[in-house]
């Protein structure tokens, strides 16, 4: 099904993409705040709890007054799941920066596309190809937003691993963040991707941060003990708490190779999901 050329359908995507992108910025999502609560009511160190409490803090005072929980409010990745029998086209990814460039105005939010070489600035947040839109097939059209800031994403790592060494993939993750310290402001999520190409790979890193952060599986639950081990910290202070999930996606890679990244996130893990009127 065709809708590229309907106005009152790509208006409604291009509100959908405004409210995602708001509410990202605004709102943390349940399961990182229960995370971050958690955080602080097991943490030893002082400093470090109260670090936690002012992160706390932070979140109430964003929500009460409708501003962005950070400064750097990042460029917003956007992710579009359309249900079988659509088709995505050039109209609708031109919907969907409108609804970005009204949301750098609205919120506000800070312009920080520039052009690589000449930092020329966008002042809209779109433009020069960018932010990305990803699109896959699912029950509902739907519109995600996360946003992403350069203080995680600076520190972030790939690298093309031997297949023997599948069993240092842990170690590679652990270095990464030992690397980072408090760059990336933690408390941090970690986004793993392991496989496909070394483009894939760090897709899948960034995709593993819009999963749901209340559980993990063993592999993941080991990674986390050991990147909290590093004892950086919140804010890299010292503390229990250098880590508050580890999650990874995995996908099938040629047999001599084996891509790993690792996409830091900050504790501000923003993302909003909005359902598009058809």
């Amino acid at each position: 099904m065709s809708v590229s050329g309907d106005p009152a359908f790509l208006k409604s995507l291009s509100d959908a993409t405004w409210k995602a992108v708001r509410d990202a910025e605004i709102n943390l999502p349940p399961d990182v705040k229960t995370r971050l609560e958690h955080a602080h009511r097991n943490e030893s160190v002082l400093v470090a709890r109260k670090e936690l409490e002012n992160i706390l803090e932070n979140i109430r005072l964003a929500e009460e007054r409708s501003a962005p929980l950070c400064q750097d409010t990042g460029i917003p990745v956007m992710y579009v799941t359309i249900p079988p029998g659509f088709s995505w086209s050039p109209e609708m990814e031109q919907a969907v920066h409108e609804g970005i460039k009204k949301a750098t105005n609205d919120v506000p939010l800070r312009p920080n596309l520039v052009h690589p070489l000449t930092r020329e600035n966008t002042r809209t947040n779109t433009g020069l190809e960018m932010p990305p839109v990803h699109v896959c097939t699912g029950d509902r059209f739907t519109i995600t937003a996360l946003p992403k800031g350069a203080g995680s994403e600076n520190v972030s790592r790939i690298h093309m691993m031997n297949p023997s060494e599948k069993g240092s993939i842990p170690r590679f993750i652990v270095e990464t963040m030992l690397k980072a310290g408090g760059r990336p402001c933690p408390p941090v999520f970690l986004g793993v991707g392991v496989g496909g190409t070394f483009d894939k790979a760090a897709s899948l890193a960034k995709e593993a941060l819009l999963e749901p952060v209340d559980s993990m599986t063993e592999y993941e639950q080991d990674i986390y003990d050991q990147v909290n081990r590093l004892g950086i910290g919140p804010m890299g202070l010292g503390g229990d708490t250098t880590c508050l999930a580890v999650k990874v996606k995995f996908a099938g890679c040629h047999t001599a190779s084996l891509p790993v990244a690792v996409n830091i996130q900050c504790w501000a893990a923003r993302r909003a999901t909005v359902e598009v009127s058809l």
